[in-house]
């Protein structure tokens, strides 16, 4: 793929990674109750799952995509009608305070493995990454290395951002307590606008 269309890729999963979700809820409480040592612990634990899922990603989008390359543009054009659908929902949910996010004893093995199993058992993760990798990928080059550039930069964005969560948690806690719907504002339009900006880019 193109430099320029990687760096789009980098900036919009920074993006999308830095609204919050259930990760960086556990992320934020932990960190918040205990230290950003055990914030980080439960990073670990997310990002052990993000892991599995961007390896079923690779191996199930990668002979998808080769099967369905005649209705690739299609496929395309369904991920953009989805990022647009998770926007508006998102823009219309209640406001949630990060804050309460309950957090968990504080033990080492049970911070991971609830960080690992909060991440691993949301269903809509590989739903969101069937329909935003396409955007990126072309069909005429290898799709397997493409596939996993996105991948990888994908978790080390991820982590990163992630990481940062559990380290500035505690400074910001009260803005995570109060501006919940304006996270819900700013999560939708970026969304919306993802959508909107990749939709445009399909007809150029």
């Amino acid at each position: 793929m193109s430099l320029e269309l990687y760096l789009t890729f980098v900036a919009a999963t920074a993006i999308l990674i830095l609204i919050p979700g259930p990760n960086v809820a556990l992320i934020v409480a932990n960190s918040v109750a205990h230290g950003s040592r055990y914030g980080l612990l439960t990073v670990a634990g997310t990002s052990s799952a993000v892991v599995i899922q961007l390896l079923l990603t690779i191996a199930g989008m990668t002979t998808f995509l080769s099967v369905m390359a005649n209705w690739f543009e299609w496929l395309r054009w369904i991920g953009v009608a989805y990022l647009v659908y998770l926007g508006i929902k998102a823009w219309r949910a209640p406001p949630v305070d990060l804050t309460k996010a309950k957090p968990e004893p504080r033990s080492a093995r049970a911070i991971y493995l609830r960080g690992f199993l909060v991440s691993l058992s949301n269903p809509k993760t590989l739903l969101f990454y069937g329909a935003f990798f396409p955007q990126f990928v072309s069909v005429g080059a290898d799709l397997t290395a493409q596939l996993i550039l996105l991948a990888v930069t994908f978790f080390v964005i991820a982590v990163m951002l992630d990481g940062t969560w559990a380290l500035l948690a505690g400074r910001f806690r009260a803005f995570l307590a109060v501006n919940g719907k304006l996270r819900n504002r700013l999560t939708g339009g970026l969304l919306i606008g993802a959508g909107a900006g990749l939709a445009l880019a399909r007809r150029s």
